[in-house]
């Protein structure tokens, strides 16, 4: 269970609506927590429902009661932060309206500023803390940032003119002078970034050596005004975002768009989706971990709910059978050997999906050139399922991006550079694979393998299953009629 536990851990920024504005927990996509909900919070914006066309002068009525209970007992305890400065700037007259739709908000920043105070030394936050020094290549990757900061980030999101950048800056403005952080508008940040890459041109893996950079300068990122408009912006953010959240960067960011709309209608968006998965941590059932396969059979238990998964028999095209190792109530469980290292096709698997609705599959690899034929299958089983909006359940070694970080086209091998001592670890593998049709086919199949743990393509899974529940119950009727 160490793996899942470490995983878990894996959180980025929350989602809170406030008013048109949300706040979400960014998190990383994460490593054996499924892509999964506890990565961050989402609230609903019904709960929520901050700052519609709210500012911070509204009127003169005073705090709220519930703000100032909260705020009283952070007095007492000596505590500092975003609320307790609200407080004391609507106590001084410098602000005249203690809205209870900001409190809410700052109720969430207040709660990461004491987490942050709280894990400082283990998120490396103070600058002035001398970190271990080790000449060479290797002691360079042992000792670089934990993986993964132990406290969630934020995800503001809202209308014009809602007070997200104020609130944003107030939070920023409390923490202390020595932490390593940066405030900086999203714009600036990707011309930075794109400077880095520019700079870094000709490494293996540039994005990995600019997060790099990034992190070390700050750990704490606040971003101002998130959006996406542009395509070179787009098909870089989730794999920059994947090296900074494993450096342990941590995410506070205000946008005028929810997560999901961001760069809506965009070139290439397929592309762009696992991005939006990476930030919010969807809920869904993939685990990475070699010591995860209990975790998985609990859940494939879970979903078959009374009935006993046994070994079964099912037609799939021609009079061919395919043997199901466990099945029961439209689930079915695989090794990824049984499934992907046999000679099976998509006949094989649109059969498999015509008997069963939901596939738990055991020990997906990372791909390279000593199981390419199984990269192959993998590649059209995730189509199969995707297409036929089935339920999938699996473990993995690593997270989507990693399965196939071994496969390249031929155009990106000739690009590749030769390998140098400050070159990404990435660049030293002895299991490259270079293959053009799995190399053109891996960012779909990492995009789809994404959508499928999403949250939306789970409640269609859940609404299509409860369509056919219905449907089977009326024909049940009708049998019993006629």
């Amino acid at each position: 269970m160490t793996s899942l536990a470490r995983s878990l851990r894996r959180l980025r920024p929350a989602v809170i609506w406030i008013g048109d504005v949300v706040a979400e927990t960014p998190h990383q996509l994460q490593k054996t927590s499924h892509i999964h909900s506890s990565c961050h919070r989402v609230l609903n914006p019904a709960q929520t429902n901050l700052f519609k066309n709210h500012s911070f002068t509204a009127s003169t009525r005073p705090i709220s009661v519930h703000a100032a209970k909260l705020t009283n007992g952070a007095a007492e305890t000596n505590r500092a932060g975003p609320l307790v400065e609200y407080e004391r700037r609507i106590c001084s007259g410098e602000l005249v309206d203690g809205d209870r739709c900001q409190v809410v908000t700052l109720t969430e920043l207040q709660r990461l500023y004491d987490e942050l105070v709280q894990s400082a030394d283990e998120c490396q936050l103070d600058r002035n803390v001398e970190k271990p020094v080790r000449s060479g290549w290797l002691w360079s990757r042992l000792l670089s940032h934990p993986s993964h900061s132990p406290v969630k980030g934020l995800y503001l999101y809202g209308g014009v003119g809602t007070g997200k950048t104020m609130l944003m800056d107030l939070f920023f403005d409390q923490l202390p002078s020595n932490w390593r952080k940066k405030r900086i508008h999203f714009h600036d940040f990707m011309l930075k970034v794109h400077g880095l890459l520019q700079k870094h041109k000709g490494l293996s893996d540039p994005l990995e050596v600019v997060a790099g950079e990034i992190s070390e300068e700050a750990i704490l990122l606040c971003l101002d005004e998130f959006m996406v408009t542009d395509v070179a912006d787009a098909l870089v953010l989730n794999r920059l975002f994947k090296h900074l959240f494993s450096k342990g960067i941590i995410l506070v960011a205000t946008s005028n768009r929810a997560p999901d709309n961001l760069y809506e209608g965009g070139l290439q968006r397929d592309l762009f989706l696992p991005f939006i998965a990476t930030l919010k941590g969807e809920e869904g059932f993939y685990f990475i971990g070699t010591d995860s396969s209990a975790f998985l059979k609990q859940k494939f238990q879970q979903l078959v709910g009374e009935g006993t998964a046994t070994p079964k028999e099912v037609e799939v095209v021609m009079g061919r059978k395919l043997k199901v190792p466990l099945g029961a109530n439209g689930c079915a469980y695989f090794t990824f050997e049984e499934l992907c290292d046999r000679p099976l096709g998509a006949a094989d698997y649109l059969g498999l999906f015509k008997n069963f609705h939901t596939l738990a599959l055991e020990g997906i690899p990372i791909f390279g050139l000593q199981n390419k034929s199984a990269a192959h299958r993998f590649v059209t089983l995730i189509d199969v399922t995707y297409e036929n909006k089935a339920r999938l359940l699996c473990t993995a070694e690593g997270s989507p991006q990693e399965l196939f970080e071994k496969i390249v086209t031929i155009s990106e091998a000739k690009q590749m550079a030769p390998r140098t001592a400050s070159r990404s670890q990435k660049s030293d593998v002895s299991d490259l694979c270079v293959d053009n049709e799995l190399g053109f086919a891996k960012d779909r199949t990492i995009s789809r393998l994404t959508e499928i743990n999403s949250r939306e393509y789970l409640e269609q899974h859940a609404a299509m299953l409860a369509e056919k529940k219905v449907d089977q119950g009326r024909m049940d009727q009708d049998a019993v009629e006629a």
